[in-house]
């Protein structure tokens, strides 16, 4: 998924915040993360592909490649609302209609000829939707310049676009948070998360950042932490971020494909006959996927990949390659103390305190900070 970048002045999204405030609006809350990159104790991971190429010096996010789960996502709901509608509907109301005069099979039938129109056009029409946003999404792959966040500089590039340089800012001076927004709509109350990450520029006092929606809040707080431990040196490589449970060998291409799927069915055999997961997992794994068209969702990846790498995707600036050249360790820059103080601090209480918030941790923290640094 791509990072939506946006260099609008937004007044109430990147007044000097701190990590662990929340701020409360109509429908949800943001929850702050940053400036001061603290640890947030969550799973580094990258569920979305949203982060890009990363090195030993350099990690970039936004501008990467497309997902099957995205695909999964585009032919699984028209074709298993279609599967509901034409089949699970007459199947349930036959059911509860049938009697000892009339069969189970006769009033299947006699619903089923009524649900096999609706749920085809129903089908075809959020599949032709579906589409379109996909389409939509497609050309913003290939748009999309990348975030770069150089750990050796502690720097982050940010590419506002538009022919403007390229704007370098401090690591710490970052800020991050995590939206959680609901409404109530015809199909039942609606939830929507995401993760921005945003700075004020040095000279000119503009607010740039760059959002993404997220499946859920532990995603969206595993992204963050993934560029957060990826600047720490606690993760060090792609895999460990988008690729924890080792769906790539040896030669596979970087991106999810086909290989990815077959990897996952001989990594679910394996943990079966070890008696790690029982049937009903595999059971339930074999119907997830075969609901979702099998390997259908991968191909498609493959395809949109190799379109968008045909059609070249935007890269930063070349004013950029040498900021981005590693450098030698004795030049590499430092965390700050307070940083550092403060990162120790919380793991130290959370350790301590497993079910509590780490918002509130953040908060307390500070708040024993103030006096001692007034």
């Amino acid at each position: 998924m791509s990072a939506k970048q946006n260099s609008a002045l937004r007044p109430d999204m990147l007044q000097p915040h701190r990590a662990g405030d929340v701020k409360s609006f109509p429908g949800g809350k943001i929850i702050y993360l940053s400036p001061a990159p603290l640890p947030i104790e969550s799973a580094p991971l990258d569920f979305n592909q949203a982060i890009g190429e990363v090195n030993d010096a350099y990690l970039d996010f936004g501008g990467s490649l497309p997902s099957p789960f995205t695909w999964q996502f585009t032919l699984g709901i028209p074709f298993i609302s279609s599967l509901w509608v034409v089949v699970l509907t007459p199947l349930v109301l036959g059911w509860l209609t049938s009697n000892e005069d009339i069969s189970l099979a006769s009033e299947f039938m006699a619903f089923f000829d009524i649900t096999i129109g609706i749920g085809l056009w129903g089908g075809g029409g959020i599949l032709a939707l579906a589409l379109v946003i996909k389409a939509h999404y497609h050309f913003k792959f290939r748009e999309a310049v990348p975030t770069r966040f150089h750990r050796q500089r502690r720097e982050v590039a940010f590419a506002p676009g538009d022919g403007k340089p390229p704007i370098i800012v401090p690591w710490e001076s970052v800020a991050a948070w995590v939206t959680q927004a609901q409404g109530v709509t015809q199909y039942g109350v609606q939830r929507q998360y995401g993760l921005g990450i945003g700075f004020i520029e040095p000279e000119t006092g503009q607010q740039h950042f760059l959002e993404l929606s997220q499946p859920g809040m532990p995603l969206a707080l595993g992204l963050w932490e993934a560029v957060r431990a990826y600047m720490e040196y606690e993760v060090n490589t792609r895999e460990e971020i988008q690729d924890p449970h080792g769906l790539h060998r040896p030669g596979d291409p970087p991106y999810e494909g086909v290989h990815t799927f077959h990897n996952a069915r001989r990594r679910l055999h394996r943990r079966y006959r070890k008696g790690e997961i029982g049937l009903f997992a595999v059971t339930m794994w074999y119907l997830w996927h075969i609901l979702d068209l099998w390997t259908i969702p991968f191909h498609l990846a493959e395809w949109e990949i190799s379109a968008i790498q045909k059609a070249g995707q935007k890269t930063l600036p070349e004013s950029l390659d040498e900021w981005s050249n590693p450098l030698p360790e004795e030049q590499w820059a430092k965390p700050s103390a307070e940083l550092t103080r403060l990162s120790k601090e919380v793991r130290q209480r959370h350790a301590q305190q497993r079910n509590r918030p780490i918002t509130a941790i953040f908060a307390e923290v500070y708040g024993e900070e103030t006096p001692m640094s007034a």
